[in-house]
């Protein structure tokens, strides 16, 4: 494992250890965020792992994941769906100052949950590697 995957799934762990701080102080479009940044470090090591490369924006992050998820059966596609999605959530975290810009709190635990997933799902994944290039 590279040690940029290496930090960048430390970074996941670390969002999603606030998410689920945050969600249980109702506090759920915050909590939204963190679990999607969670993910997004997640798929970023992945990225880097196989490529060597780092993603400069995070549509650019979604699209070279799903390219390179659509040829690894064991990541679940959920999981390339999930990150266009949470994006959204991180979107109104960030910038919703409308009454209806709201994340539920089942949004916010879905997301929780799902970023958990993926980020065992490449953390298994990227550990299996012996480093080599697939």
């Amino acid at each position: 494992m590279t040690p940029e995957a290496a930090q960048a799934l430390e970074t996941a762990r670390r969002h999603l250890i606030d998410a689920r701080a945050v969600v249980t102080l109702r506090i759920t479009y915050i909590a939204g965020r963190e679990a999607y940044l969670a993910a997004y470090h997640a798929a970023e090591a992945y990225l880097h792992h196989r490529t060597g490369k780092i993603a400069k924006t995070h549509r650019g992050l979604r699209t070279e994941f799903a390219r390179l998820a659509r040829s690894e059966p064991r990541i679940d596609p959920e999981f390339v769906r999930f990150l266009a999605n949470a994006y959204e959530i991180k979107s109104i975290a960030d910038y919703g100052a409308e009454p209806e810009a709201n994340v539920s709190p089942e949004q916010a635990n879905m997301a929780i949950e799902t970023a958990g997933r993926l980020l065992e799902c490449i953390a298994g994944l990227i550990g299996s590697c012996d480093g080599a290039e697939s």
